[in-house]
């Protein structure tokens, strides 16, 4: 175990399994305690697929399936047992931080436990798929509101403790479905934007008090990537997500052979947390396997002013829009990345 956060106390929201248990753990091996986080004992189940649509696979795919998800899935105390058993300190706390009151008890389970609070990471989320025009109200809420709701009442309870302290370190999961590129997938795209714009307005607002506040996106095999895997298979071909067009053909990606584990996330998330990263805040980083990178801010590409008295007219913006504002432009939506 190193030491480089020894002393440092964390909170690891959604961190029974997957991207969380594998932060919790590395934050452990470098010395800080923990205190993990699921809604509630045992496995929280699949997050996008139905029973109906489990049991709709054929007998092989659906045994791989259950077999493979049985083997990766865990809970806050699974976790905390395996911190403890390497050597560290863990404590486990069950509940759901959509409830301010719940996010609040989570925060103050750290200071109980091992007297105060120095480090957040929130990488609860959840997923759902539906065409916009069809998509109800639950599922929108579902998605949304942990990463937005959820991830601000954490931060709420935690910022007192932190700015009391002068230190503290805020790391929040989002995704790279921040720039609404994911199709089927609005829900999810609004969550994770509002991550980043959560991350950059505490970051700005905690300048001075020696807190830092970053959101990572990764890119891991979890539970979720199997659960992704399989529900291609049980919609029809219109409604899949994951199709991407090459050469004008269109193949399926075997997204399960190409992700890496989620312990690949883990150092720089700690990086993060350390006093090597005090002057680091505000950004957002994508973390793939051993590929880290910085994401740019949005900036205005180009524009036009009308000079004179009076606004534009509609004519004059028939005229100047394609020559100067939008020259060379290709729409987003004909072009997603």
């Amino acid at each position: 175990m190193g030491d480089l956060l020894k002393g440092r106390v964390a909170v690891v929201t959604g961190s029974g399994q997957g991207i969380g248990r594998a932060i919790a753990i590395g934050l452990a091996e470098e010395g800080a305690k923990i205190v993990t986080n699921n809604r509630r004992p045992g496995s929280t189940g699949n997050a996008i697929l139905s029973d109906a649509q489990v049991a709709s696979l054929d007998k092989e795919k659906r045994e791989w399936f259950e077999r493979e998800t049985a083997a990766i899935s865990g809970d806050a105390e699974t976790t905390a047992r395996t911190i403890r058993e390497t050597g560290g300190e863990a404590v486990p706390f069950f509940g759901d931080i959509l409830k301010f009151d719940v996010a609040e008890k989570l925060i103050q389970s750290a200071i109980d436990a091992f007297g105060k609070i120095d480090i957040l990471v929130n990488v609860a989320g959840s997923f759902g798929f539906s065409p916009i025009e069809k998509m109800p109200e639950e599922l929108w809420d579902k998605v949304i509101l942990v990463k937005t709701r959820g991830y601000f009442n954490c931060i709420r309870h935690a910022l007192p403790h932190m700015i009391n302290q002068k230190w503290g370190r805020i790391i929040n999961c989002t995704s790279k479905a921040f720039n609404g590129d994911v199709i089927k997938h609005s829900g999810y795209c609004v969550a994770n934007a509002g991550v980043v714009g959560l991350t950059k307005s505490v970051a700005i607002e905690m300048r001075g008090h020696g807190i830092t506040c970053n959101a990572f996106s990764p890119w891991a095999r979890t539970r979720a990537s199997y659960e992704l895997d399989t529900y291609a298979q049980v919609v029809d071909e219109a409604d899949n997500p994951f199709i991407i067009k090459r050469q004008k053909a269109v193949l399926p990606v075997d997204m399960l052979k190409i992700t890496p584990d989620p312990e690949y996330a883990a150092p720089f998330v700690c990086y993060l947390a350390t006093d090597a990263a005090a002057g680091i805040s505000g950004s957002v980083f994508s973390v793939g396997g051993n590929g880290i990178g910085l994401y740019s801010d949005p900036e205005i590409e180009r524009n036009v002013t009308k000079f004179g008295e009076g606004p534009w007219t509609l004519d004059e913006l028939i005229q100047q829009v394609p020559r100067g504002l939008l020259a060379g432009y290709q729409s987003p939506a004909d072009n997603p990345k």
